[in-house]
């Protein structure tokens, strides 16, 4: 085992005792007469009397849950049934904010589209109101699916907020993503009602997307509505206007529906078929989501921003913020437009207390030789969160060099899949150089080897080996449930394989070393190979593909495709441009390739599977004799030609 990591920074006994996690600790030990040497015994606590622990949650936090006889009648994955009989609402908690801070700034919109505005708690609480009533005016119900494609702004807040305080379900798509992309999401679910905005700007460039809106309504036959957000070009025809859905004078309802009742959809793709439709409940969210302000250290007045697009998972997950009473700042526009200190502006003009981003965000910084601190004024900013990709020690030490020394910086790891994170940061604790600080409470994360086997000090699978309530409650059209169990439960009967990773340490960090499996990861968007292939198969010269990213701890990301074009054609410029375009038009231009390699064959399985995971273990510098057993192959002959590759990458580095 090597030595500990550095410690970085270090809360002082002041600031460790002001925190909710240290809040939280006192209340166990009033309320429920437990005491913990530190926090391993309290995480092992946590994961095994998961009952008491879940309820702690609810109590402590006052949350609206209530009518249950039982937490967990069953521990088991998947098919874990929490609460059973307890009823929530997603929107509930957020009420009592409307009421009592009505005139006070709950959000702060940083624009290129519409400028900075921004909006008081009562406004908010009017908007949701009214777009609730003209959902109902719509004949929009509990269970009716309400999907959009639009950017991060109020006017998704708003649309998601009255969709789910109905117990309708609502899905998301952010507008840079492709047609073809977006209707495979959507065209699954079913939905009635969908809302797009006209267009946008980004990086100082106009996007006009009412042709796609159109052409992506015309591909989901169940839409009985279609609203159009006319930020640039106007209200198109056949097309009712979003303003219209702002009328009139109602105040917001949270309709309390079953603890695991749908609550959105969110998507993660694999290597074959469709995106999968993840569906959580409004139960399991609202727990999970409030257990973040323990390992965040949010609470009623903090200013908050995690810098992220609609379509990603922290999109869901910054609510968490705005339920506890914080001001949330939405960033809309490109991090480099003017330039790379734009954001930090943000940070610095609105007072934020806490900023969180992807990692690539933080790495992009570094490498344009920004230095934010010595420009600008963060004397309210105390907290710094990264996520999306592991950041590398090098990222701890050019934040603490070059944005602020006395701050928390807590980098968290998670995923779409169960809408949290497995290890993240605990404000009492000190921080290490490219640790991550601790297994977030309630989650029984662990590394286990390839027989499943625990691992310390080692790298191995990243695992949950007890339930979680925000774990999906299945995939939407997975009626047998077969596709939910070869996502996650495979490998290890019973027990939740993530595809990260991870190494625990001794002291009790972790460090997350990126993907396991064949997912692409790019700058902390997720996406299924199979959504790549589709776009460059479908070009009459391609015969076949094989996408491998080679996103790993401390090396740059770098994606790369290998192209086996038809007979009698080259991957020469022109082909190359045509595949980009091809991914540019039905994924999106964040998965473009940063290198095209033609092949001969792409390596199969007898059954016929493209072998992703093995190639992308041997470009990793894996055993050439232990990464694949050529055996299985159908072609083992094709391996060499990646053997080769794999030696020239090498030899370039």
């Amino acid at each position: 085992m090597t030595d500990p990591r550095p410690i970085l920074w270090s809360p002082t006994p002041a600031r460790a005792e002001a925190t909710v996690m240290a809040d939280y600790i006192r209340w166990l030990e009033t309320e429920r007469g437990l005491s913990f040497a530190d926090y391993p015994a309290l995480w092992d606590w946590s994961v095994s009397d998961l009952e008491g622990f879940w309820t702690s949650i609810i109590e402590f936090f006052d949350l609206p849950v209530a009518g249950w006889s039982e937490v967990l009648p069953e521990r088991k994955m998947p098919g874990a049934d929490w609460f059973p009989g307890a009823t929530t609402s997603y929107l509930a908690p957020f009420l009592r904010h409307f009421a009592d801070k009505s005139d006070e700034t709950a959000l702060v919109l940083w624009s290129e589209t519409f400028g900075r505005t921004r909006m008081t708690w009562g406004e908010l609480s009017a908007r949701i109101g009214a777009a609730q009533a003209a959902l109902r005016g719509m004949g929009v119900g509990q269970g009716d699916r309400v999907v959009a494609i639009l950017p991060n702004a109020p006017e998704a807040l708003i649309a998601f907020l009255a969709t789910v305080g109905l117990g309708a379900v609502w899905s998301l798509c952010a507008p840079d993503m492709g047609q073809a992309a977006i209707v495979d999401r959507f065209r699954q679910i079913e939905p009635k009602v969908l809302i797009a905005q006209d267009g946008y700007v980004h990086g100082g460039r106009t996007y006009d997307r009412r042709a796609s809106a159109e052409e992506i309504a015309a591909q989901l036959p169940t839409l009985a509505h279609r609203v159009m957000v006319p930020a640039l070009f106007g209200l198109p025809e056949g097309w009712s206007a979003w303003e219209d859905m702002q009328q009139g004078d109602h105040a917001p309802q949270a309709e309390m529906v079953p603890f695991s009742h749908p609550l959105w959809i969110v998507y993660s793709s694999g290597t074959t078929g469709n995106p999968k439709p993840i569906v959580h409940g409004h139960g399991g969210a609202v727990l999970e989501g409030t257990k973040q302000a323990l390992h965040m250290d949010i609470r009623d007045g903090d200013r908050f921003c995690w810098m992220t697009s609609s379509g990603w998972i922290m999109w869901n997950c910054q609510w968490m913020a705005l339920g506890r009473g914080a001001r949330v700042a939405m960033f809309d526009g490109a991090p480099n437009h003017p330039d790379m200190l734009q954001v930090w502006r943000m940070v610095a003009e609105e007072g934020l207390t806490y900023f969180g981003a992807g990692a690539a965000f933080f790495m992009g910084c570094e490498k344009a030789g920004v230095k934010p601190g010595a420009e600008l004024d963060f004397s309210a900013l105390r907290s710094l969160g990264s996520t999306g990709s592991p950041l590398s020690q090098e990222g701890y030490d050019w934040i603490y060099r070059e944005v602020k020394r006395n701050l928390w910086l807590a980098p968290i790891s998670g995923g779409t899949d169960i809408a949290g994170a497995f290890v993240l940061g605990n404000p009492m604790l000190p921080v290490r150089a490219g640790e991550m600080q601790c297994r977030a409470l309630g989650n029984a994360v662990r590394a286990f080897d390839e027989a499943g086997k625990e691992l310390i000090g080692e790298v191995g699978e990243l695992v949950c080996t007890e339930p979680l309530p925000s774990m999906p409650l299945f995939f939407w059209g997975d009626e047998d449930g077969s596709r939910l169990h070869e996502s996650y439960f495979d490998t290890y009967p019973g027990v939740w394989r993530h595809g990260d990773w991870i190494e625990i340490t001794p002291e009790g960090g972790s460090v997350i070393y990126g993907r396991s499996d064949a997912t692409i990861n790019r700058r902390g968007l997720r996406l299924g190979s199979s959504e790549i292939y589709r776009a460059v198969e479908g070009l009459d010269e391609v015969m076949d593909s094989l996408v491998i990213d080679l996103e790993f701890l401390g090396r740059d990301s770098f994606m790369v495709l290998f192209v086996v074009p038809r007979e009698g054609v080259a991957l020469d410029d022109a082909l190359k441009g045509k595949i980009a375009q091809a991914i540019r038009d039905s994924v999106s231009a964040r998965f473009l390739p940063d290198e095209m390699v033609q092949m001969a064959e792409v390596p199969r399985t007898l059954s016929g599977k493209k072998l992703e995971v093995p190639v992308k273990k041997l470009l990793l510098g894996g055993d050439p004799a232990k990464v694949v057993n050529r055996d299985s192959m159908a072609n083992p002959a094709s391996f060499d030609a990646y053997l080769a590759y794999a030696a020239s990458r090498a030899g370039q580095a």
